[in-house]
């Protein structure tokens, strides 16, 4: 009994150094701070904009004229389809992972497939025309129906909502976009 006691504990305690091995990184990268250069936006984003916080690293790129414009047309139709700030987030957040905000045309032997626009969206899909995806407001609208038609999305993890409306090779990828996402859609919904 001694010996079956000692095996129980020896077994136990292995299984909690393996937990604390593979969990404590996660866990401590999960603590880390997400920074902002506006504080104030982001006791704004807890509620609204980021309601479930950030997943992973955050990416964030400078944006010119003409993605900061593609971003505005973002939101835009985003209150054109009556639809919360949130979906806004999870449009640019996809946008950011898919075009980085940029209004792509055809790339060419660089092209994935016939993908097109600021959501790299397929004719041979059923996206629509080239010349309908390429313009920010149809391509925004399209995919924010394909948004609405996922149950639950507004209550789903950013890159798990836009994962299932663009059915992408790599679905975690939106995710590092939220932050940057969230800071333009708060710096732009009212203005």
């Amino acid at each position: 009994m001694n010996t079956m006691l000692r095996k129980s504990v020896l077994g136990i305690a292995g299984l909690a150094f393996t937990g604390g091995v593979f969990a404590g990184p996660i866990a401590a990268h999960a603590a880390e701070p997400v920074h902002s250069t506006k504080p104030v936006a982001v006791a704004v984003q807890g509620d609204k904009l980021i309601p479930h916080g950030v997943q992973g690293a955050q990416s964030k790129i400078d944006l010119n004229d003409e993605q900061l414009a593609n971003a505005k047309a973002i939101i835009a139709a985003t209150k054109k389809a009556g639809l919360p700030e949130r979906a806004a987030v999870i449009s640019i957040a996809t946008s950011l992972q898919e075009s980085k905000l940029e209004n792509l045309g055809h790339l060419g032997d660089k092209n994935d497939h016939d993908s097109l626009g600021l959501f790299q969206q397929r004719p041979s899909s059923g996206w629509g025309t080239p010349e309908q995806i390429t313009d920010p407001e149809y391509s925004t609208l399209a995919f924010e129906k394909g948004l609405k038609q996922v149950d639950g999305w507004q209550d789903m993890p950013l890159t798990e909502a836009a994962q299932t409306v663009q059915v992408s090779a790599y679905p975690d990828a939106y995710a590092q976009w939220e932050q940057q996402a969230a800071d333009i859609v708060a710096h732009n919904w009212n203005s």
